[in-house]
């Protein structure tokens, strides 16, 4: 990554997905997920472009390098906890980004998450079939 390892932290989550985002401002540009290029790890290009947006806002695209750690849920849940974590990270980096990211929705958890099955239901809102006899 950078030379000077100097890094600023942010963490993102999203359902059961947990990244821990270090962004090195004085870098090259290079992007790493769990140690893989971000074009293996994210194949989709809507999830590259989500996951780059706060770096395209701010203008750090090519000058950050970007290591992300990140666990659970699924490659998409992965991706906008991904975005929400540098755009924390960001934010630490320059408060004047607020003005930029805010209106993006970068700054906002998505706090959806899945509801727990109940008993006597079939799923967690599902009831079984009534039958009047």
């Amino acid at each position: 990554m950078a030379e000077d390892n100097k890094y600023i932290y942010g963490l993102g989550r999203r359902k059961c997905a947990i990244a821990q985002v270090r962004v090195f401002p004085k870098g090259k540009g290079a992007f790493t997920i769990n140690g893989r290029e971000m074009k293996d790890y994210l194949p989709v290009f809507t999830w590259q472009e989500r996951v780059n947006l706060a770096l395209d806002k701010a203008g750090l695209k090519d000058v950050a390098d970007v290591s992300v750690r990140v666990l659970g849920g699924g490659v998409r849940a992965q991706a906008d906890a991904i975005s929400l974590g540098i755009a924390r990270a960001l934010l630490k980096m320059d408060a004047d980004l607020r003005a930029t990211l805010k209106p993006e929705g970068l700054l906002s958890r998505d706090a959806r998450v899945k509801e727990r099955k109940k008993f006597g239901l079939k799923k967690a809102r599902k009831a079984p079939q009534w039958s009047k006899r």
